[in-house]
């Protein structure tokens, strides 16, 4: 599915997708940057991509013709929650569609995504070998001096890049679902 055309309101909890587009990292210094009133990265464009909670493993390789051009070897999702104090308002300034990370996010976020037109997309946990070779090529990056190469925003072109929408763009969400029906079940243990 590409990315860049995806109607996310389309998009149902628990449904499967093979993204194909961009994806830029952005991890704690990045969203605190945008949350104190930092801007992104000229030719960035949040509502045409999706924002991946990662801090990749990148190594520099020589390309046949002699060219050095970065490689992502390892890409796996960051813990989504430690960007719960600042994603709602990068969703609501930047105009944010889809988040990528692990272990979904709270309240604020969810709102956020209801009210904006955002989704929540699940990343396999522990899959970050798997993940970079959805990398079809890093295209560049941005604050990689200020903030080193796992903070960095790295802008990468991805096809399949697979996902599980675990938060939707109408107040849903997987993770709430799993802790009310665990609730429900530890009252019934409980009672017996």
């Amino acid at each position: 599915m590409d990315i860049a055309t995806l109607d996310v309101r389309t998009l149902k909890l628990g449904e499967t997708l093979l993204l194909d587009g961009i994806v830029h990292t952005g991890r704690d210094r990045f969203h605190k940057h945008l949350h104190d009133g930092g801007t992104l990265p000229e030719g960035v464009d949040l509502k045409t991509s999706a924002l991946y909670h990662c801090g990749p493993v990148m190594v520099q390789r020589e390309t046949e013709e002699g060219a050095v051009q970065w490689q992502m070897v390892a890409g796996g999702p960051t813990t989504s929650s430690r960007e719960e104090p600042y994603e709602a308002d990068v969703i609501a300034r930047f105009g944010l569609r889809m988040i990528i990370g692990k272990g979904g996010m709270g309240e604020k976020t969810l709102e956020a995504c209801r009210q904006y037109g955002c989704v929540y997309l699940q990343a396999v946990g522990g899959a970050a070998t798997s993940i970079a070779n959805a990398v079809e090529c890093v295209e560049g990056v941005d604050f990689l001096e200020d903030f080193g190469a796992a903070e960095a925003m790295w802008h990468l072109r991805v096809r399949n890049f697979p996902v599980t929408v675990a938060m939707d763009a109408h107040g849903n969400s997987l993770y709430k679902q799993v802790q009310e029906h665990s609730a429900q079940q530890l009252e019934k243990l409980l009672k017996s």
